[in-house]
């Protein structure tokens, strides 16, 4: 079946499927589709030139196109890579290690090394040793799922 559907589409098959798979990389986004959508239009155009050749069978082709695909992929990705910079808001998404630096009053003491401040109009548990509700800290550190603020009393 695939060698008829091969020979009937000629060297226009790859062509067919990268557009395809380019149309694709729209509708579904992640930069993924793209970079194999580009090796099935690059096998497209050699086999526009080898067509006729004994040794461009379809099962050459195939292997061909799943080698350009991991090449082109592993290309694709070193060239997003070094796109990426770093961001102008590095902490948008970490609100805990935005509250570094800011000082609040305890809302409720910490016992046994825990208790609540309120920064804004959240209300944080924090980490640090035992203190009185009322007494002024301030945050040093966040846990790594922001769930907890680490305090220490302001001098």
């Amino acid at each position: 079946m695939l060698e008829r559907i091969f020979a009937e589409l000629g060297p226009w098959n790859w062509m067919v499927l990268g557009f395809i798979l380019l149309v694709l990389e729209i509708a579904v986004p992640g930069v993924f589709l793209l970079w194999i959508g580009i090796a099935a239009l690059i096998i497209g155009a050699v086999s526009l030139a080898l067509w006729d050749a004994s040794f461009w069978i379809w099962q050459v082709q195939v292997v061909a196109f799943l080698a350009l695909s991991l090449v082109s992929a592993y290309v694709g990705k070193q060239i997003v890579g070094r796109r990426e910079g770093e961001s102008d808001q590095p902490l948008l998404n970490r609100r805990g290690e935005q509250m570094i630096g800011r000082t609040a009053t305890l809302s409720e003491p910490i016992r046994e090394g825990r208790g609540r401040i309120q920064l804004g109009d959240t209300l944080w548990r924090v980490s640090g040793p035992d203190l009185p509700a009322g007494t002024r800290v301030r945050v040093t550190g966040a846990t790594d799922t922001d769930l907890e603020l680490k305090v220490e009393p302001v001098p």
